[in-house]
């Protein structure tokens, strides 16, 4: 029995379709960023650090551009091999990810997003090749459906819409076959990772994730031409994967 999604219930969007953005998550309080999870290659023995720290609202001020408290997700990217692991042939990767929903009275809770088109982030980077993860209870649980997190503002907040339909089901960071679509009605965690292996530091500023079918919610819409990018996703032949190919 699927688990109903209250948020449409309540407002009976379930009849009328939605009248507005859905709130997925918020680093507006300090104990959210204990609701998430970080990682990074450290767990297989490589040197790659990664954290994730809540920075407060500054005071109020009428030249502040970003009045919230937002999470600092930060830390250092390393592709040095473990030296007693010959198994990993491969390191340099950093993430976190929202925990999975904790259960209610009326069973498993998931966000149902189905009513909607894009997925909306509030976010600062510095440029890199970031990829936002979405996890659903699916048939393989360790599949991830991964987007590119385009941005044209390194060191500016900007909103960032992705649809929800172009996410690429992938799995150990390969593209996998048959693609199917995000099974909107059981997405448990969102999460964001820096999967480009350069060597460095990182930073990138996150205050919010929701759920949206109103375009003008971005400050730069999302590049057409994205759709035929070549991206860092690969098959397991090697081959490099464009957005938009499914």
């Amino acid at each position: 029995m699927l688990t109903p999604n209250y948020h449409t219930v309540l407002k009976l969007e379930g009849i009328k379709g939605p009248s507005g953005p859905y709130q997925l998550f918020n680093f507006h309080a300090a104990d959210s960023v204990d609701d998430c999870k970080v990682m990074s290659d450290v767990n297989i023995g490589g040197a790659s650090t990664a954290n994730l720290d809540w920075v407060p609202p500054p005071p109020p001020s009428r030249t502040s551009s970003h009045p919230k408290g937002h999470a600092r997700f930060y830390g250092n990217i390393s592709t040095q091999l473990p030296k007693d692991r010959e198994d990993i042939k491969r390191t340099g990767f950093a993430a976190f990810r929202t925990h999975d929903r904790r259960a209610t009275v009326f069973g498993r809770s998931l966000w149902d997003i189905d009513p909607y088109t894009y997925l909306a982030l509030r976010v600062k980077t510095d440029g890199r090749a970031y990829f936002v993860n979405v996890q659903t209870e699916g048939v393989v649980p360790t599949d991830l459906h991964q987007h590119r997190l385009f941005t044209k503002k390194p060191g500016e907040w900007e909103t960032v819409l992705i649809r929800w339909n172009d996410f690429v089901r992938t799995n150990h960071g390969f593209v996998m076959e048959p693609q199917t679509e995000i099974m909107r009605q059981k997405v448990k965690s969102i999460g964001i990772g820096l999967t480009d292996r350069v060597p460095g530091p990182f930073e990138m500023c996150i205050e919010r994730m929701w759920a949206t079918n109103d375009m003008g919610e971005t400050d730069a819409k999302e590049d057409p031409a994205a759709a035929g990018r070549q991206g860092d996703l690969k098959t397991k032949q090697g081959q490099k994967v464009g957005w938009g190919e499914k």
